[in-house]
């Protein structure tokens, strides 16, 4: 058994370790809070952006653009596909990173031609570590998202896309569907449907001329590199949302770890404390009974 001063110094280890924890769930919960705001403020533009390419296929129904799949072709491509994996800088974060590598993982289960983009620290050391190569790896931190570093990503995606090495392209996120729940997901960033930009059932047609100059594909081409590079930083400040609330759960989790081991280290802290004072009791109860029997003897 373990002495009072061995349980003394584990106490404070674990007080040290709970500080530390504590620190990291505020900081956490900081970054959340300034992603989330960050958010709002930029989707109400893409959410425009969104309805201004729907009323293009409302309004011109023979739009032909290579951002979307043919109208007679509903199968996936056949070729090179590009993948962009969004991860953490390090863990610490529940199973935030490996869900969204066991993701990355499925896709290329099915399909193996895929090249790689990938955003994060741990996906890197992941992929690297089982030897699986990478197109690209974005060198900046995954840390505080910015449109600049979407854009960037977006340039290179649409380039390989654009000269036809890349005939699908995937992001690979984690989307937080509400405060307490989030799941890692696969989105087909290119090429579209045209579905996706259908008008909701029932919602009236519009039936306003409208006139695109120069033409409607000039247009829509002109507006899809936004999108996607819209699409692209929303996907990066979900994920970045869903890995500061992952670690703020682990936290938590953490911190209540720690109460619950202070409490057992505590308890027999008391009980080792409570045994050498009755140990000590004993032996000077016995030394004295000795030293009374040696003088009535």
């Amino acid at each position: 058994m373990a002495g009072t001063k061995e349980i003394k110094t584990h106490i404070e280890s674990v007080r040290e370790t709970r500080k530390i924890t504590n620190a990291m769930y505020l900081i956490a919960s900081t970054k959340l809070r300034r992603a989330r705001m960050e958010l709002d403020h930029t989707q109400p533009y893409f959410k425009a952006l969104r309805r201004e390419i729907k009323r293009i296929f409302r309004t011109a129904n023979e739009v032909d653009s290579r951002y979307f799949f043919p109208t007679d072709v509903d199968t996936p491509l056949e070729g090179t596909y590009g993948c962009l994996v969004i991860t953490a800088d390090k863990g610490l974060a529940g199973a935030y990173n490996q869900n969204a590598i066991r993701e990355a993982m499925r896709l290329l289960e099915q399909h193996p031609d895929v090249k790689l983009f990938v955003v994060g620290e741990y996906g890197r050391r992941f992929f690297s570590a089982h030897n699986i190569p990478i197109e690209h790896s974005f060198l900046y931190t995954a840390q505080n998202p910015t449109m600049a570093r979407a854009r960037e990503i977006s340039a290179l995606l649409l380039d390989g896309f654009d000269r036809g090495e890349l005939k699908q392209i995937f992001v690979v996120y984690t989307d937080m569907e509400n405060a307490m729940s989030f799941q890692a997901r696969s989105a087909r960033l290119l090429p579209f449907h045209r579905t996706y930009f259908a008008a909701p059932a029932g919602e009236k047609a519009v039936k306003e001329p409208f006139e695109f100059f120069p033409n409607t594909n000039e247009v829509l081409d002109s507006m899809m590199p936004s999108y996607v590079s819209g699409f692209i930083y929303s996907a990066l400040i979900d994920s970045f949302c869903c890995e500061q609330s992952a670690r703020m759960t682990a936290m938590d989790s953490a911190n209540q770890n720690a109460e619950h081991l202070l409490g057992e280290l505590s308890l027999e802290f008391n009980r080792v404390r409570q045994a050498a004072i009755t140990q000590e009791i004993t032996e000077v109860s016995a030394g004295a009974r000795a030293q009374r029997q040696k003088k009535g003897s």
